[in-house]
Formats: structure tokens, sequence, C-alpha cells
């Protein structure tokens, strides 16, 4: 349910939650909607997506993401326009990959194919990458060696029709998660061999 405690819904705003409910998700990920943020902007948009969630209000094992839409009529400075999108999405790793040097840039690269494959329009985009290994020791050494790859963005959509940024967004957390990528996204595979050519 959007956040709308400034009062009536401005029309952008409307039309942006329409063409989010209109967007299509591949049939490995379960989309809902979270309580947003009040204190980020006037008017937002929360979504939590997990990959072929095991069990309900759960994280998924596979892949876990977050997706909110701010919307601020005063359109701030550091946005450069009346929307902002924020997201995040966390996946674990086989251990070799996530020891590559190199992770940090395909995830990035794998949002930015995700956004430009659906012809998102968008501008100030930022974020990190972030590659977490771990060693389990004592009552979690059984649990051994582990990885995990977390995408923290945002970015400013052009328009009120954030459909395609959503998508994206849903394409980039299936990827991180192991599943094939759509249509017109590399695989970390291909960008391994095309790096190692």
């Amino acid at each position: 349910m959007p956040n709308n405690e400034a009062g009536p819904i401005p029309a952008p705003f409307r039309d942006a939650v329409d063409s989010i409910r209109r967007a299509r998700f591949r049939s490995e990920l379960s989309v809902s909607d979270i309580p947003s943020p009040s204190s980020l902007s006037p008017y937002s948009l929360a979504l939590s997506a997990d990959v072929t969630p095991a069990r309900h209000d759960e994280d998924s094992e596979l892949g876990t993401g977050r997706f909110v839409l701010l919307h601020d009529p005063d359109a701030p400075e550091a946005w450069g326009g009346v929307f902002r999108v924020v997201c995040f999405v966390q996946a674990p790793l086989e251990t070799d990959i996530g020891v590559d040097p190199f992770l940090a840039d395909v995830a990035w690269s794998w949002l930015i194919d995700a956004l430009d494959t659906r012809d998102a329009r968008y501008s100030k985009p930022s974020g990190t990458a972030t590659k977490i290994l771990s060693t389990g020791y004592g009552e979690l050494a059984d649990q051994g060696d582990g990885a995990q790859i977390e995408l923290r963005a945002s970015w400013t959509p052009d328009d009120s029709d954030v459909s395609s940024h959503v998508e994206g967004w849903g394409e980039l957390l299936c990827m991180l998660a192991g599943l094939p990528p759509a249509e017109g996204v590399a695989s970390l595979s291909a960008r391994r061999a095309a790096r190692d050519v």
C-alpha cells in the first residue's frame, strides 16, 4: 500500500503506482507490498521480493530484495526529478564466485543491463556492491565457508512509467540468485569468458 500521509495522492505518483501494478515478473519471483518508509519522501511505495521462497514471511535462501519508489512533488535537488528509486538485492553465492575480484563490477553491470534492456529511462544512478565472505566456527562450523553479494542502488526515473524499472530490479534479483538471464543480459560465465580472452 502506498504511503500517502502528505494528503491527496498526486496524479504522477498514482500513475507510477499503476505502472508498477502492470509490471510483469518471472514466475520464480514472489513479489508483495510491504510498509513503505514515511521519512524519505511525502509519497512512497515499497515492494519485497523473494526467489522461490520456501516459507511464508521468511527471506528466500536463493535471493531477496526490496524496491522503493519515492515521490516528492518539490523535486529535491539531489534527485534531479520528482521520483527516486531505491533498491536492495541480496543472494548467496558459491565461495569461488564470491572471491572473484570482478564480482562487484559484474553485479552493477547486471543492474544497468537489466534497466537498459527494458528501455528504462533514468539519470543519476548510484549504489554499492558488497561481497561478503564468511566461515563458520564452533556451533556454526558445519556451515563451512559461504559468500553473498549485496547490491544497494538508487536512480531517478525520467517519468512516471516505472514498470521497466521494477521489472529490471526483479530480473537482477533472479540473475544474482543464479537463474538464467533474460534475453539481452549477459551471464556471469559469459562475462568471465570474455574477460579471459
